[in-house]
């Protein structure tokens, strides 16, 4: 099968399509078909060696890829959720064989069927940065509907998201967005949007709840200004789990009784896929695409999507649909 594959870490040069074997599911896998792979931030970081959380876990040659939406090819001996065939969608194996490929081995437990209004594209957009949203404001936040939450990046791959969950869940949702994502962030059901590049949100916002930073600023003076408006007894959450809080971050969550979390690792995958999947059906939740790109021209993915001026998930399409 072909697959991009690294052997060594760097820059986009060092992303190679290979002729390599398909893979064999454990008792425990499904091999799936791959029809697309998503392109999160993540998969920068560790083609360039990773950081200190994820460096420990890296072993080259290694397949890019946390986004795969495919075809139950297989199942191992253990599988009963699954038949050949199944148009499923999910969370390859981190940091294993990803699905920058065109089939790829990974748990069954990390995987869902594919939302039926979704083409495979779509739902490649799909599972880590949902996953990154639902577990970051509902399993660690326990947002309650009626409670006020500020999504920082609210237009990005996992805010836009986050926005519309908390919605779903009833939440009052305000977003922090760009001067051009203002609307954008509007039509996904944003009570409010500031403009980062105009207003200053410490001024404009008090007593909120949850306060997550699902934005790749990394500054801890920010957060300072995120601790500020938080109620007391209110939480922190950030999806930058590189980036740890300093002393002075750390005081101030004590001083005013507030809770700092980091999400570490995505947690109930097959559960909140399910629940996606539910929402998607139903048409409460909308995904937003980027750029559409084939497996060979996955460095000029790679090179547009760390531009910074990205608006919708950018994607690897493997094979055509039918």
């Amino acid at each position: 099968m072909k697959a991009v594959v690294i052997n060594e870490f760097g820059g986009t040069d060092v992303l190679k399509i290979e002729e390599i074997e398909r893979p064999v599911p454990a008792a425990d896998e499904i091999l799936v078909k791959v029809y697309a792979s998503g392109i999160n931030p993540v998969d920068r970081v560790v083609r360039e060696g990773g950081n200190a959380v994820l460096r420990p876990y890296l072993k080259l040659p290694l397949i890019l890829g946390w986004d795969a939406s495919g075809v139950v090819e297989k199942m191992g001996s253990n599988v009963t959720n699954f038949k050949k065939g199944d148009e499923v969608y999910g969370v390859p194996n981190f940091p294993g064989n990803g699905s920058y490929a065109e089939y790829v081995a990974a748990k069954a437990s990390q995987f869902a069927l594919k939302p039926k209004s979704l083409s495979f594209n779509e739902a490649a957009a799909v599972p880590l940065t949902g996953l990154v949203a639902a577990n970051s404001i509902f399993d660690l936040g326990k947002l309650k509907a009626g409670q006020r939450i500020f999504i920082q990046g609210a237009s990005g791959s996992v805010g836009n998201f986050a926005v519309q969950f908390a919605k779903i869940k009833g939440a009052y949702v305000i977003g922090s967005a760009s001067t051009d994502n203002q609307e954008f962030v509007k039509q996904l059901g944003a009570d409010e949007v500031i403009d980062y590049k105009t207003e200053s949100f410490e001024a404009l916002l008090q007593d909120i709840d949850i306060v997550f930073e699902a934005s790749s600023v990394r500054d801890n003076k920010e957060r300072l200004k995120s601790i500020s408006i938080l109620k007391e007894g209110g939480i922190f959450i950030s999806a930058n789990v590189d980036f740890p809080f300093d002393e002075t971050v750390e005081k101030a969550m004590e001083d005013k009784n507030v809770k700092g979390e980091f999400l570490a690792a995505q947690i109930n995958h097959l559960s909140w896929l399910n629940q996606f999947t539910q929402w998607f059906n139903e048409g409460n939740v909308k995904v937003t695409l980027g750029n559409v790109y084939a497996l060979e021209q996955v460095a000029e993915a790679h090179e547009e999507s760390e531009t910074g001026h990205v608006r919708g998930k950018f994607i690897v399409e493997v094979r055509k649909e039918n």
